[in-house]
């Protein structure tokens, strides 16, 4: 199960099986090691990187196929939204005139602009690292946080099949886009110009990490139409949530990066308000869901750990 689970992403596109059938083999890749491997801390992160593979083909697997996937993106309502919530401009717009004014094509760069694309970047280690903190400091909590954490991922990863939606800067190339409207249906508002909106973070990453940009783009990204949720900022709120629960300091960091890398993620165009909001109502609800789920996941874990014992007495 674990060498399926871990094969199933990466001859995805070579086999005729249907992509839930893929996803089903490679989320039961932790499982698989579950019932294999006795349990400890280093079966503990083991488990928690074959699911992370899983989520990352979840991720990904819509974009296979782009041309697909743009006939079905939705770039219109989180558009309304924002001028909504933006008193008629959408926030993005706002802060890049207030903020990144007179650096056009990101020839200069400001503390602020460096501070908040890196802690985009870091987002990358902030779920997993605040389990890992959780995992040496109270080794109790670390179940259910995992738990918690990665019904977010795999929760919001499954909006992505179903409401591809476009970030601000996506929309923008999109909208500008004029001469071939139908054929991409990308179109944000027949006779409106397109919304201002730079990519900051890419215009930053290009000069400063120059021709190793595109290497490390092409590692971390691969779906552009996954801005709802923002699961950016779902998850580090979740993160932030279940550190407020180990201690005061471990909360106060959390709570400030994720406020941090939410103010970011609008600055840079890579998410609009709503997506954030979205994010949020995410968290809360998988929080509110855990009264009622937890017996039920609780369960599942123990039937696991017979057949663990009962793998491991026939061995």
């Amino acid at each position: 199960m674990v060498v399926a689970g871990v094969a199933a992403p990466i001859v995805r596109r070579r086999v005729s099986a249907p992509p839930l059938v893929v996803q089903t083999v490679a989320f039961g890749a932790p499982l698989g090691l579950c019932i294999a491997v006795r349990r400890s801390r280093g079966r503990d992160v083991a488990a928690c990187a074959l699911q992370m593979w899983a989520y990352l083909y979840a991720y990904k697997s819509p974009h296979d196929d782009p041309d697909a996937q743009r006939a079905r993106v939705h770039v219109d309502y989180p558009i309304v939204a924002d001028r909504v919530l933006g008193l008629g401009e959408l926030p993005t717009v706002r802060l890049q005139r207030a903020l990144a004014a007179g650096r056009a094509g990101g020839a200069e760069w400001s503390t602020l602009d460096r501070v908040l694309v890196w802690a985009h970047w870091s987002w990358f280690l902030v779920p997993h690292g605040s389990l890992l903190y959780i995992l040496l400091r109270d080794r109790g909590r670390f179940s259910r946080a995992a738990v918690l954490t990665y019904a977010v991922f795999d929760l919001g990863a499954s909006v992505y099949w179903f409401l591809p939606t476009a970030p601000p800067w996506y929309a923008a190339e999109a909208a500008a886009d004029e001469d071939e409207p139908d054929e991409r249906g990308q179109r944000v508002a027949p006779g409106e110009p397109p919304p201002p909106v730079r990519r900051l973070m890419v215009e930053y990453g290009e000069s400063f990490w120059r021709d190793g940009w595109g290497s490390l783009y092409s590692v971390f990204g691969g779906n552009p139409l996954a801005a709802m949720p923002s699961l950016h900022f779902a998850t580090s709120a979740m993160a932030a949530l279940l550190l407020a629960e180990v201690g005061p300091v471990a909360g106060a960091l959390g709570f400030g990066y994720a406020a941090t890398l939410g103010f970011a993620l609008v600055y840079l165009g890579e998410h609009y308000v709503v997506d954030l909001l979205a994010g949020a109502a995410l968290t809360v609800a998988v929080r509110r869901l855990e009264p009622r789920a937890g017996p039920v996941i609780a369960r599942v874990g123990r039937a696991v750990a017979a057949l663990e014992e009962m793998a491991h007495e026939a061995a």
